[in-house]
Order: structure tokens, then C-alpha cells, then sequence
């Protein structure tokens, strides 16, 4: 039971660093990347998809994206749903494919980014000392587990919870250096 619980929080534990991750690749940082149209969702026969899977996204040059649907009658709808996002570009529809060209970043930019970067790692933290939470909830609630084997559980739960915190803060200064960059 003990060796399970651990495993089973340290498992929700990384599965929230990796949305965190998701989440940071989304910022740009010096080169546009793909992955800032991740959370894009068009419309696609009445769904709303997200344009990875109806379209080839690819880097034309370091500040532009090139978006070729699958099936050309699905670009008014990636276009709509670009402007929709507000990633701060005007899409440009070449008929079969859509170009989007990002202004190059300014300072300010690039530090209002880092905060983003930021928010999303106390985001994360939050997520992860709930867990520790809903753990340490667990054992507490736990009658039947002696004592010194409840403290144990804890402690296992507040170095797994020290680790996935450090592994976040770490992640945050990576992207912030990348950011920062010129």
C-alpha cells in the first residue's frame, strides 16, 4: 500500500510538470516554434479541432509559420480560428496554405513573456502541493496504518513534492534564459 501510494503520487506529480511543459512550449522564444498553435482549435465539420490535426504546420524562416491544411476548404475556419486566438498575427491566406508572419520580439516582449512563464510555474506548484494535499489526506485518513509508517508516507510525499517544485523551478529559468536571448 505504502509503496503504491508513493508511486501513485509521484505519477500525478509528473503528469502535472509534463502540462506545465505543454504550457511553456507554447511561448515563443527567439524562434517562432509549432508548437504556438497547439491550443488553436478550428472548426472542423462542426467540431472544434485543433488545427495539429487538420493541418502540416511548419517554420519558413525563424518569425514565420507556414499552415497547409489537409483538405483546402478547412482554411477560412484555421484562419477564423487564428484571429479567434489572438496570437497577435494577421494571418495570410495564400488560397491552399496560410502564412503567419511574427513581429520580432522587443524587450518589453521578452519580459512580459517571462512573467507568463512565470505564472505558469506557480500554476503548476499549486497543482502540485494539492496533490501533496490529497495525499497526506489519504494517509491521515488511513486508521489502520501504524504511526511511524503514516510519517514515513508523509515524508515520502514532501520529497517527492521538494523534487517535482525544484524540477518546475528549474524548467522556469531554462525557458527565461531562452527567452531572453537575443
Amino acid at each position: 500500500m505504502d509503496e503504491e501510494l508513493i508511486l501513485e503520487c509521484i505519477e500525478e506529480m509528473n503528469n502535472a510538470h509534463a502540462n506545465f511543459e505543454k504550457s511553456l512550449a507554447t511561448l515563443r522564444a527567439g524562434r517562432v516554434s509549432p508548437a504556438a498553435l497547439e491550443e488553436v482549435k478550428a472548426d472542423y465539420y462542426g467540431e472544434k479541432t485543433p488545427i495539429t490535426y487538420i493541418a502540416s504546420i511548419t517554420n519558413m524562416q525563424s518569425n514565420v509559420l507556414v499552415v497547409k491544411p489537409f483538405d483546402r476548404n478547412d482554411v477560412k475556419s484555421i484562419v477564423a480560428a487564428i484571429n479567434e486566438a489572438n496570437l497577435g498575427v494577421n494571418p495570410i491566406n495564400d488560397g491552399d496554405s496560410i502564412r503567419l508572419v511574427f513581429p520580432t520580439l522587443t524587450e518589453d516582449r521578452r519580459r512580459d513573456l517571462v512573467k507568463v512563464a512565470k505564472k505558469y510555474g506557480e500554476e503548476a506548484k499549486v497543482a502540485i502541493r494539492n496533490i501533496r494535499r490529497d495525499y497526506n489526506d489519504k494517509v491521515k485518513k488511513d486508521k489502520e496504518l501504524p504511526e511511524d509508517l503514516a510519517k514515513k508516507l508523509e515524508n515520502d510525499i514532501q520529497k517527492a513534492t521538494d523534487e517535482a517544485v525544484k524540477n518546475i523551478d528549474a524548467s522556469v529559468a531554462k525557458k527565461e534564459k531562452e527567452i531572453m536571448e537575443i
